[in-house]
């Protein structure tokens, strides 16, 4: 069930600033530095599992921040909802990070990046916006770039594997599977200016 937006001038001191969006958020720790690093961003996390959403904007009021918010909902079916009430051009960064790999064959479908969510980022990632997608399972990472790839509006400038995390703040997973010698598998997305 979609969820309803917010009152984003209630939520964001400047409603104005570009919008980083980051889609299966965790506890939200990567959002509250970058937050912290870059006030002139507003960031929003979505995350399924209502107990980290409540935690982690505990810590947004603890910290002071005005350019955060967490929501507790499913990206597949909320994306529309949350952004057809936005200034259009807001959106201008997605990241989708380590996503839960859902294992079993049946339950693939459970997988965040599915071709709808693909179409909604499509609609309302401004032209230019940029997609960062990173998993430490070969398999997702994958299907997420085929994903992405089939995509029209999408475009990948490198077609390898990125070497490194082009954003400043690195996920407690990303850290994690680094240090343990394995493996991240890292793409970038653009946004087609001309569709």
């Amino acid at each position: 069930m979609p969820v309803s937006p917010p009152d984003w001038n209630q939520v964001y001191a400047q409603t104005t600033q570009p919008l980083h969006l980051d889609i299966g958020c965790g506890r939200g720790e990567f959002l509250l530095q970058m937050a912290t690093q870059q006030p002139h961003w507003n960031f929003l996390g979505l995350e399924i599992r209502e107990p980290l959403v409540q935690q982690a904007n505990s810590k947004v009021v603890d910290l002071g921040l005005s350019n955060l918010l967490f929501l507790f909902c499913n990206a597949n079916s909320s994306i529309d909802s949350l952004f057809s009430s936005w200034h259009p051009g807001a959106l201008q960064r997605v990241t989708i990070q380590f996503p839960d790999p859902w294992f079993k064959k049946r339950q693939a479908k459970r997988r965040i990046v599915q071709p709808t969510l693909v179409d909604n980022l499509g609609a309302y990632l401004t032209s230019g916006g940029e997609v960062f997608l990173q998993s430490d399972v070969e398999e997702v990472a994958v299907e997420m770039r085929s994903r992405f790839d089939a995509h029209p509006v999408f475009y990948r400038p490198e077609t390898a594997w990125l070497p490194t995390n082009p954003l400043p703040v690195p996920t407690e997973r990303e850290i994690s599977t680094l240090a343990r010698g394995e493996p991240v598998y890292r793409m970038l997305f653009f946004r087609r200016d001309d569709v």
